[in-house]
């Protein structure tokens, strides 16, 4: 049996592997793929494009003033990473998906701080395109953000309540309690 500390390492796992991918990908457009040249994956549909990305996710911000922009894109994602640490570490070791969950955001988050650190931007390649529309070109990273997000939300939606319940540990009271109550 392992203890609740090393399954919880198992999670961290996942952020290296993510982070790894993340470099990867983006080391192999950086070294074959001028900027902005797109090369179709799926004609009409996806294509890679090196796109240098100042801004945040899927380019909001980019047009920030330069000063604020590497403010605001090195604090903001430092916060959040000690944050999600932190959070991670509390959550108990037997709740699977919220860790997984976390463990794509932080893995997205330390990918796309790494761009920032050594580039001052972000290398995008995934273009996604239908008819003349185009989805803000995105990255391994953006997309295991995404991912960890959605699975958040999902869990948070569709899962029992893992808390007490403001009545206490064993549920609302029973009808002769509430009666009880009212005397």
């Amino acid at each position: 049996m392992t203890s609740p500390h090393a399954a919880r390492w198992a999670w961290l796992l996942i952020a290296l592997a993510v982070v790894a991918s993340d470099r990867i990908t983006k080391m192999m457009v950086e070294a074959w793929l001028p900027p902005y040249r797109s090369v179709p994956v799926v004609p009409g549909l996806v294509d890679l494009t090196f796109v240098q990305n100042p801004g945040g996710v899927f380019g909001v911000f980019r047009s920030l003033d330069a000063s604020w922009r590497a403010g605001l894109f090195t604090v903001v994602p430092i916060a959040a990473i000690l944050l999600i640490l932190t959070y991670a570490w509390r959550v108990p070791a037997e709740h699977r998906l919220t860790l997984a969950s976390l463990a794509l955001i932080l893995g997205g988050a330390v990918g796309n701080l790494v761009d920032r650190f050594r580039l001052g931007y972000v290398v995008d390649f995934i273009d996604v395109h239908w008819r003349g529309w185009h989805w803000p070109a995105f990255n391994v990273a953006d997309s295991t953000i995404c991912i960890g997000v959605g699975l958040l939300l999902v869990e948070s939606l569709f899962s029992p309540q893992r808390s007490e319940t403001p009545a206490g540990p064993s549920g609302p009271p029973s009808a002769e309690a509430a009666r009880r109550d009212l005397r």
